[in-house]
């Protein structure tokens, strides 16, 4: 167990360093950073200071090399840079020091903010659209893949399986144009529902944020269609298979009846690859999540990504991806390590 997780951790490390330069390589040439940087009224001297600051005038290698440096755990900076940075670690040395600190994602060309600051204040509002979206999933997903199976043939299977098709098969963005413009507008006088809102209101004479709950039922419904529609199918197939096995022949053998068959041994044997897929699909919601997040105005990784998109904002872009893909490496070394745990018969290596 040891070794397989050393060697899937290795992999994610090689993951995370390819994912590095595919995202410093694309933001190459997207424009001049520094005018975003001092704006409009800065003249030649200025330019040329924010170009050696954010060091724009090193040859690109030398620009990965850095980033590379900035956003390792394991790192050597000047002292000076260790102080103007705020680097978060533990450092020895002189005049360069080496040492162990957080990745440091630098700053925001508009708020010049740090973006680890950005996307922290950002990523509650996204786990909590894809928790919700995730229980709505299996709440619904797995009855229905039930329902469906132990009535295989009927109208009720046709129709499960028929509608988790149409919820597969349509895009997020689409559904969540579709969800927002029915139930958030058309129909808003009788859901209560806005197109639009946030997981926080903000007080006009306190400036605090308050939780405002109303507004996750829309995107954590869209959020949770193709999920909810993956569950139903693979509930339904994994109960299918359990239900002609030896064993479940024999628990009816011993005078148990349908009921307890089907839910002490059929449904809890078919769970297996459910909650490895349910596992497996947390992570797919964070890159799902950017669209309905723009589409409702949620605000979290998604909306902040998008709208750095629209400002040219890179760090906070480059600092997003390689936070989403930190965060989906995570997930899958865990889904596989629950997948193991939940069935003996799994075995890593």
């Amino acid at each position: 167990m040891l070794a397989y997780l050393l060697r899937r951790l290795l992999y994610g490390v090689l993951v995370m360093a390819g994912v590095v330069v595919l995202v410093f390589v694309l933001f190459q040439g997207f424009g001049d950073p520094t005018r975003l940087v001092m704006g409009q009224g800065g003249d030649a001297a200025t330019q040329a200071a924010i170009r050696k600051e954010l060091n724009l005038d090193q040859p690109k290698w030398k620009q990965l090399v850095f980033y590379i440096n900035d956003i390792a755990p394991i790192s050597v900076h000047q002292a000076a840079a260790i102080d103007q940075n705020n680097y978060q670690g533990i450092f020895i040395g002189g005049s360069y020091k080496v040492g162990i600190k957080l990745p440091y994602l630098r700053t925001s060309y508009q708020s010049r903010k740090p973006v680890t600051t950005i996307l922290l204040e950002a990523f509650p509002g996204t786990l909590m659209l894809a928790v919700a979206a995730m229980l709505l999933a299996v709440a619904l997903g797995i009855p229905l893949g039930v329902l469906a199976a132990l009535k295989k043939g009927s109208w009720l299977d046709t129709t499960a399986l028929t509608t988790s098709i149409v919820g597969i098969s349509a895009p997020s963005f689409f559904m969540g144009i579709v969800v927002a413009y029915l139930f958030g507008f058309v129909w808003s006088q009788y859901t209560g529902l806005h197109l639009t809102g946030s997981w926080y209101d903000i007080d006009l004479q306190s400036g605090e944020k308050r939780l405002t709950l109303q507004n996750l039922v829309l995107p954590a419904f869209t959020l949770g269609i193709r999920p909810l529609s993956i569950i139903t199918q693979l509930t339904r197939s994994a109960l299918l298979d359990v239900l002609q096995q030896d064993f479940i022949r024999t628990a009816y053998a011993k005078g148990l009846s349908r009921q307890q068959v089907v839910w002490r041994h059929g449904v809890r044997n078919a769970l297996n690859p459910v909650l490895t897929a349910v596992t497996g699909w947390f992570a797919e919601l964070l890159s799902g999540a950017f669209f309905i997040e723009y589409i409702f105005g949620w605000q979290g990784i998604g909306k902040v990504t998008v709208d750095a998109l629209e400002q040219l904002d890179f760090p906070v872009v480059m600092g997003s991806v390689l936070f989403t893909a930190a965060f989906f490496v995570a997930i899958s070394i865990l889904a596989d390590l629950l997948y193991a745990w939940l069935d003996p018969r799994v075995q890593v290596h």
